[in-house]
């Protein structure tokens, strides 16, 4: 009986240091410092008392039980560390597929080059449906720079988006 326990712990273990492997170290650290400010009283446990606290540090004052008990139903059961860690996994997977997103800008790009100019991305994400501020599009040009004839390389941008990093080439 004792071998079994063991197998199922060890079976255990390695769902959760999947989780792990999706990040980097450094990004682990410091989901692991978001996730301490969250645990307020520093049980190890995210509870909605410590959603309202870190909440009302925010000034955040008047959030409703309801809402509360809508974020710790997310996860599937108590949220520690790894189960915290899993959640965002999951948000940052919850992406479309890279050929759907490769799609979508391929109608931007009649010709089929792979890239798109500059001008016209920035004026469709300015411009359309949630619209990306000066900030976000500095951002952008900064993680994904056109080049010299102003083009940006949307496969790589849908790459990032789906995979998160670049292609090594």
């Amino acid at each position: 009986m004792a071998p079994k326990k063991a197998k199922r712990r060890a079976a255990g273990g390695e769902g959760s240091s999947n989780v792990f492997s999706m990040f980097e170290q450094s990004q682990i650290q410091e989901y692991k410092e978001a996730f301490t400010i969250i645990d307020q009283n520093r049980d190890g446990i995210i509870s909605k008392d410590d959603l309202r606290d870190v909440l009302a540090s925010m000034g955040q004052l008047n959030v409703k039980n309801e809402e509360l008990e809508a974020m710790i139903k997310e996860a599937s059961g108590p949220i520690n560390f790894t189960v915290f860690l899993t959640m965002f996994g999951e948000k940052l997977k919850g992406a479309d597929p890279e050929d759907v997103i490769v799609s979508a800008f391929k109608v931007l790009d009649p010709e089929g080059t792979g890239s798109i100019k500059k001008e016209f991305l920035e004026e469709l994400l300015t411009t359309q449906c949630d619209r990306f501020t000066a900030e976000e599009m500095k951002n952008l040009w900064a993680a994904f720079p056109p080049d010299v004839a102003g083009n940006v390389d949307y496969k790589n941008i849908c790459y990032v988006i789906t995979h998160g990093e670049e292609k090594e080439e």
